[in-house]
């Protein structure tokens, strides 16, 4: 599963959460298992109620994996995938909680949910964001979200800068 030219992803972070929630769940199987076989349990039925728990959990930590092209924006769940036309944006939402989620809507009806940190670790995925963005912006469709575009853009700046002085040693 290769980049298409022209095409940026969270491919190699993506390839390390879902072994990370592979081996989550892998040792939450192992420690059940491992738990009903000392207390005597173990059962086939609980063996298999015990990997269907595992699966449940890998479902709920599979991470999206977000790709951008011109023009748009797509990410990719264990099921699903959604995608919105960033030149066409209509909105732009910061959705605060536990772990805050950008909410990107577009004239069609399209919407996507994302992790900010995604952009902020992948400045590709924030320039063809950012691009989507100032031309929806100038055409007149992006009625909502300047002000969240502006504050990821100096997040993603500010943490770009810090990792071009951490690498060339001026830090």
């Amino acid at each position: 599963m290769g980049e298409k030219p022209g095409e940026t992803t969270n491919r190699v972070q993506w390839a390390r959460e879902v072994w990370s929630s592979v081996r989550c769940a892998g040792g939450l199987l192992a420690l059940l298992l491992l738990v009903d076989w000392g207390s005597g349990r173990f059962t086939y039925g609980r063996a298999a109620l015990w990997l269907t728990l595992a699966g449940l959990l890998v479902a709920v930590l599979f991470p999206p994996r977000v790709a951008a092209g011109e023009s748009w924006l797509s990410s990719r769940r264990l099921l699903r995938e959604h995608r919105v036309r960033t030149d066409l944006l209509v909105s732009v939402r910061c959705l605060d909680g536990i772990s805050p989620r950008l909410l990107l809507r577009d004239a069609f009806g399209g919407s996507v949910e994302i992790d900010p940190e995604i952009l902020v670790g992948h400045p590709q995925l924030w320039y063809r964001l950012a691009e989507g963005a100032r031309k929806a912006s100038a055409d007149g469709t992006l009625l909502c979200g300047a002000t969240v575009l502006s504050r990821i853009s100096r997040r993603v700046d500010r943490e770009t800068a810090r990792a071009v002085f951490e690498i060339s040693g001026l830090e």
